[in-house]
Order: C-alpha cells, then sequence, then structure tokens
C-alpha cells in the first residue's frame, strides 16, 4: 500500500515553531496551502540539523559550476516570518528520517519527513547487516524555492536560540530554578 503523502509544492507557509515553556518544548514543522494545515513534532536537535544542513545546500548549489538558479546568500526580509504557529496543532506524526535534496529542474528543496518507527532502530550490532527500512505509512512533501528556504533556516534558529540559555561553563541548558554546573563540580558559582 503506498503511503500517504502530505505534499505541498510549495507551501503557503512553511516553519518551524514550538509549544511549551523553555526547557519542556515540543518543536514542530508546519507546512500549509489554504485550508490544508499538517503539523508535524520532531526534536530540537532534528530542527538544529535540517537548518543547517538546507544552509549547506544552498551554500553548495550557489558554489556550483552548473548553478543557473538565483539564491539568495541571505534570508530574504519580504520572507521573514515571525508568526506563531497556527492553530490548532494537530501532530500528523513525529519525525524520524529527513531526507534533503535539490531539485534543478524546477530550482526547489526538497524535503521529506517520514515517521519515526521502532522497526528503524538499529543497533550497533547490526549496523553491518543488510537492513531494509519499512515502508513508512505516510510522509510530508515540501517543496520550496531558494528563497524560502533561507528564511525557513533563519526562523528555525531564531526558535533555537529563544530556548533556556545556556551556562557560559559547561554549556548545558540553565533551567528558571538553578543549575547545577558539572564544570563547577556541582557547586552554583556567584559573583563577588
Amino acid at each position: 500500500m503506498a503511503p500517504l503523502v502530505h505534499g505541498f509544492d510549495p507551501p503557503e507557509r512553511f516553519v518551524t515553531g514550538t509549544v511549551g515553556p523553555p526547557g519542556s518544548r515540543t518543536f514542530f514543522l508546519q507546512a500549509r496551502n489554504g485550508a490544508k494545515l499538517v503539523s508535524v513534532a520532531l526534536e530540537k536537535q532534528q530542527v538544529a540539523a535540517l537548518a543547517e544542513r538546507i544552509d549547506e545546500l544552498l551554500d553548495e548549489v550557489m558554489a556550483s559550476d552548473r548553478n543557473t538558479a538565483m539564491i539568495p546568500a541571505v534570508a530574504p526580509l519580504d520572507l521573514e516570518d515571525t508568526e506563531p504557529l497556527e492553530q490548532p496543532i494537530e501532530e500528523e506524526f513525529r519525525a524520524g528520517t529527513m531526507t534533503l535534496s535539490w531539485d534543478p529542474d524546477d530550482e526547489r528543496v526538497v524535503i521529506e519527513v517520514f515517521p519515526f518507527t521502532e522497526a528503524a532502530v538499529v543497533s550497533p550490532e547490526q549496523v553491518d547487516e543488510d537492513f531494509e527500512e519499512p515502508e513508512p505509512d505516510e510522509v510530508l512533501l515540501v517543496r520550496i524555492p531558494a528563497g524560502l528556504a533561507r528564511a525557513f533556516v533563519k526562523r528555525s534558529e531564531q526558535v533555537l536560540e529563544a530556548g533556556r540559555p545556556s551556562c557560559p561553563f559547561c554549556g548545558l541548558p540553565i533551567d528558571p530554578d538553578g543549575h547545577l554546573c558539572v564544570r563547577a563540580n556541582g557547586f552554583k558559582r556567584r559573583d563577588p
């Protein structure tokens, strides 16, 4: 049976956002075309990796000898999106594997997000074995132009930075109720 494809080519809106207070946030990818709204939950590290990889992909395409696309070096101001996630937020699935590519024919970044499945988790003993990932039940497929991709990266970076501040000594997040720094051997540092 073919998977259900939530396709957006291109979406009217494609953003990263969060629900909840820093330290307990749930991250979402959200795509919308008209009344069609799809929200996919994912981990903070997945947001960071996706944004970083999109930026790298666009830089690689810009530097390519065969590049004919007009790719902005930074996010165009007219594409900046600072609005909150659209309501209602109904999680379609939790993200697992994501793929990213550049389609040179219509000059779009192609993002595929597949659901997380326990069957796709590979143990260290299974790394060398032939492994066939199960066919997904559904997939989010988004095709966006380069300018919108740069705007997605900028917003994702802002969303990531809006969380808990990092400890200047150990780099771990500082909770609102305090932080026991491992680099300070469990003692709280204070200013003289």
